[in-house]
């Protein structure tokens, strides 16, 4: 039962990669696609831990922090590529 839940977590973790991929080819923003496609990487990528957790238990505390990791990097990055798309004027610098 374990092995079945497993392999379901990676798969779901890899249809998650590809939902966020195939959001690349849209007509939106380009700051909608990346959000699209950090939050499914994000989230396929914890799946596909949480299946390898439940395959290798012996392993938790790397794959613990492989999910901490994750989500604290893709939160960072995600408020850096905000902050660096938005105007000079938004956040109060003067112009060159």
């Amino acid at each position: 039962m374990i092995e079945i839940l497993s392999y379901l977590c990676i798969s779901i973790g890899l249809m998650f990669w590809f939902w966020g991929t195939s959001h690349l080819v849209g007509q939106r923003s380009v700051l909608f696609k990346l959000h699209s496609l950090s939050i499914s990487d994000t989230l396929g990528s914890i799946a596909i831990i949480v299946g390898l957790l439940l395959k290798i238990p012996s392993e938790w505390p790397l794959l613990i922090l492989a999910i901490l990791s994750l989500a604290i990097w893709n939160t960072m990055l995600g408020y850096v590529l905000a902050y660096c798309s938005s105007s000079r004027e938004t956040r109060n610098e003067p112009a060159e």
